[in-house]
């Protein structure tokens, strides 16, 4: 059994996984952004019946980066994060950064100090969570999909530099999942679009919305996949997803303009 440090776990998959991982054995740091999601999970998995150390740890904060290093972790598993709607040709320049703080930013200063120890020890996995629009960018997601084809090219060079002393580094894509994290990404939008100024029409985003799939699976796959001594480099999930990236690929070398 491992010791796996998993962020954004206040919420969503991360939260499904954190507890999931902990059912199975493992010795989960299930980090939150926020105090009120911190004692959520204390509860809910006092209600479960599983035993994790749920702590405050918001990526962009340098004092919980501090505490996080605290702990063992014998697989970093970086997951948390922010989604924003909008236009890249619009969307506030504020929220692109917040993207990237959180997203990327929060999360590489966290592998810098928690990947040494791993280094140290000739041992150790590094998971990103990275998403199918890490592959497939679509419209008014775009901020969105940067953040994350950002991580698939840190994870790709991580892997390169890391496992010739030992320490594994993967990613996950997860499809679209009913958790609430789309809902709010498309919601957040709200905040500053304006129809009266807007430079484009705002999309119809509810067949998206309304076309998520259950998040137990994906939680399944993650409790399968993160502890796992082998398995590819990539886990895309639904399976059916796989063919839809690699299709899509091919339609970016095609496309003309």
């Amino acid at each position: 059994m491992a010791d796996i440090l998993i962020t954004g776990a206040g919420s969503g998959l991360g939260r499904g996984a954190a507890l999931g991982l902990a059912r199975a054995g493992h010795d989960v740091i299930a980090g939150a952004e926020i105090w009120p999601q911190v004692r959520d999970l204390r509860a809910e998995a006092e209600r479960a019946g599983v035993t994790l150390d749920a702590i405050k740890l918001d990526v962009t904060d340098p004092a919980d980066r501090a505490a996080a290093r605290r702990h063992r972790a014998d697989i970093l598993v970086l997951n948390a994060g922010v989604q924003e709607a909008g236009a890249v040709v619009e969307i506030p320049m504020d929220r692109v950064r917040r993207s990237f703080e959180v997203n990327v930013f929060g999360h590489l200063h966290l592998a810098q100090d928690l990947v040494p120890p791993m280094l140290e020890r000739g041992a150790g996995k590094v998971v990103w969570m990275s998403s199918a629009v890490g592959i497939r960018t679509r419209p008014f997601i775009g901020v969105y999909a940067a953040t994350k084809h950002a991580i698939e090219a840190l994870a790709w060079a991580m892997k390169g530099e890391l496992e010739p002393r030992g320490v594994r580094v993967a990613v996950i894509n997860p499809g679209p999942y009913r958790t609430g994290y789309n809902d709010t990404g498309v919601e957040a939008m709200s905040q500053w679009w304006d129809a009266s100024t807007a430079l484009l029409d705002r999309p119809d985003f509810a067949d998206y919305l309304e076309h998520q799939r259950d998040p137990r699976e994906m939680v399944d796959e993650l409790v399968r996949v993160i502890p796992a001594d082998r398995h590819p480099f990539r886990t895309p999930y639904p399976d059916e997803l796989r063919q839809q990236l690699r299709e899509f690929e091919s339609q970016v070398w095609d496309a003309a303009t």
